[in-house]
Parts: structure tokens; sequence; C-alpha cells
């Protein structure tokens, strides 16, 4: 071989290597760019696509119908929250949700796309006809063993046929410790019968849920309440605020599949003597401009703040706080940073024209 043929091969080899090199340095980055993606939050692929649902309640279920009307093309699911119990541990249905139940088919016009679930919550009525809220008791009578569990989730399919709706949600707050074993057993069994049919599962959880300490069951679509921070159990404060929401996003890793972050609109009134009273957005918004006060922005919820003195009770103080559309927007996007885009409303009715605008945004 000639010099120069050597030195032609020389450097021919020196070009290979290289290119040997950049694209092992390519794959390297991509397979690192794969493991980042995957490593991040379990949730963060589902970011860019939107996904809003809402609850609208039997009590008000015509204020509830207009919002809907308004935004029904930007939902994927419409909780009914209209299940309660009664005195005999049975499904309780009120006279309100009986009429409301054909209205509200008939503007939100069920498909593939979007679901109607019928929400059922621990609310037991006694024979007086009075309501006991959040009742533990019941939740564990229900889930008691294994014949209570079977009958229960036998009435829930019955009810679900019964009323035509695409699932089941459950809504069980204030469960104690001791029953979560059994409760857990009880979302397993009441999943796998509504696969059987076909139907979906929703379950809310509160953010006092011990979602640590136990493994939910894969399948059922999971939300966490993302509110009640302040409430009626509280003082005046916010529904929620950034370091609730970014505190819940982290906790709810251990959530199986692709769960939502529920949000609540309008707020509270607190007065002086102790008594709360929850307000939608267009109440808080018009007792504002009633008093005449003037509202002030919380910079580390996004909520709105302002007090009043009502001359009708001897003059008693009061305090609101209440979510508006920039709060809603900012909570919105606290939890698509934290790497949820999955998102629940509670509730439709009485919602301002600028929120709905804004969640319909949500969707895009």
């Amino acid at each position: 071989m000639t010099k120069r043929n050597a030195l032609i091969a020389a450097c021919l080899l020196v070009v290979l290597i290289g290119a040997a090199i950049i694209i092992f340095s390519l794959m390297d980055r991509t397979k690192e760019g794969e493991h980042s993606s995957n490593g991040n939050k379990q949730h963060t692929a589902d970011v860019a696509l939107p996904v809003l649902s809402a609850w609208i309640v039997d009590w008000q279920w015509k204020q509830g119908l207009e919002d809907l009307s308004i935004i029904k093309g930007e939902l994927t699911s419409l909780q009914l929250f209209a299940a309660y119990f009664d005195y005999k541990d049975s499904l309780y249905f009120t006279d309100k949700f009986q009429q409301a139940l054909p209205e509200i088919m008939k503007v939100y016009k069920k498909n593939e796309q979007q679901q109607i679930y019928m929400t059922i919550v621990n609310d037991q009525f006694n024979e007086n006809g009075e309501s006991i809220q959040k009742d533990s008791s019941l939740i564990t009578r229900l889930v008691a063993s294994e014949k209570s569990r079977k009958k229960h989730v036998d009435e829930l399919l019955a009810a679900v046929d019964q009323f035509g709706v695409n699932g089941i949600e459950i809504n069980y707050e204030r469960v104690e410790e001791q029953d979560w074993e059994r409760v857990l057993l009880f979302y397993s069994e009441l999943y796998a019968r509504l696969q059987k049919e076909g139907k979906s599962l929703r379950i809310v959880l509160e953010p006092r849920a011990p979602i640590e300490q136990f493994k939910l069951p894969e399948g059922p679509d999971y939300v966490m309440m993302a509110y009640n921070l302040y409430g009626s159990h509280s003082g005046p404060g916010p529904n929620a605020d950034k370091a609730f929401i970014e505190q819940l996003a982290s906790r709810m890793e251990v959530l199986p599949g692709k769960p939502y972050m529920a949000f609540s609109v309008g707020g509270f009134d607190w007065r002086e003597d102790g008594k709360v009273e929850a307000l939608t957005e267009e109440r808080a918004a018009l007792l504002l401009k009633q008093t005449g006060s003037t509202a002030q922005r919380d910079q580390a919820s996004g909520s709105m703040y302002f007090e009043y003195t009502d001359a009708e009770t001897d003059n008693m103080k009061h305090t609101v706080w209440y979510a508006d559309q920039v709060t809603i927007s900012q909570w919105l996007d606290i939890a698509k940073r934290s790497g949820y885009s999955k998102a629940a409303i509670w509730r439709l009715g009485e919602i301002e024209m600028d929120s709905l605008s804004n969640l319909k945004l949500h969707t895009k």
C-alpha cells in the first residue's frame, strides 16, 4: 500500500469512527430523554391532554342546568350528585333528582366521549327525614362483610340500569381507620361487577384519606378533592392555595392511573358568631356589590376576600372568601405544572360567565 492509499484509508477510518461516536451519542441522548420523561411524575404525559368533568346537584339543578348548557361541549363526564341513603341503609333518591334527571339528559346527551356518572354519597336520611351528613357508621355497616358488600353492590348495579348512566362514582367521606381494608375490597368488588356490564367506576378521595398506607385497586378513576382547606369546619380562609395543591399532587403519586384533581368554585361566608354559609360565585359577587365592600386578592391562593357588616343581624360582622375566574385558572395551572391536567369542578350552578369561559379554555 502506498503512503497516499494508507493516508486515505486512515482518513476513512477516522470518519467512520467519528460517525459511530455521533450515532451512539444520539442514541444515548434519546434513551436518556425517554428515561427522564418516564422518570418524572407518572401522570406527566396527561398534561398535554386536558380533561374536564363537573358535578350537578339535585338541590340546585335548574341553575346547574344553565351552566351545563354553556359548558357541556367541553365536559368529558357529568356527575349526578343525587344518591343518598334512607334509614334502612338503602339508596335514596330525592324528588328533586327524579324531576331533574330527564331535563339533564335532554341537555347533556352522552356519547362515547361524554359519560354520565351517578354519585353515591354517605349522607343518610332518618325516619323523620332529617339528613345526617358524611355518616361514618353507615360505611361501616355497608362494607362489614362479604354479604353486606354484595347487597350494596347489587343495589348500585340496579340503580345504573334504572337510570341509564355510564357508571358509579363513590364519594364516601370520613371513613373510619379500621374500615379501610374492607372499603378497598368493596371498591374492587364493585369495579369488577361494573366492568362485566361495560360500566365504569370513579372514586372520590378526601385529602385526609390515608392513600399512602393502602394499595388502592387498579382500574377505577380516582378523584382527589383539592378543596376544603378552609370551610364550614374552620375559620375564614381559601378553599385551596398553592402549597395545599402542590402537597396533594405529591401525595397523589401513589394513586393508580391518571387521577383527577377536583376544585371548588364559590366559597363561604363566616359570621363572627361562628355560623358559616356556603356561597356560589354569583352569590359572593352579589354580596360584594350589595354591601359596597372592597375585595382583595390573596396572593397565596389567588382567592378573593372581603368583609362586611350586616345591619339586619345586629351589625354582625362577616368575612367572605371565594374563588373567581382568576382563582380557578391559577389552581388549574398549579395542578398542570404538578403533572395533573384532569380536573373536576364542584359544582355547576351560579358560576360567573368569565369563570365558565376560563373553564372552557382549560380544555383547549
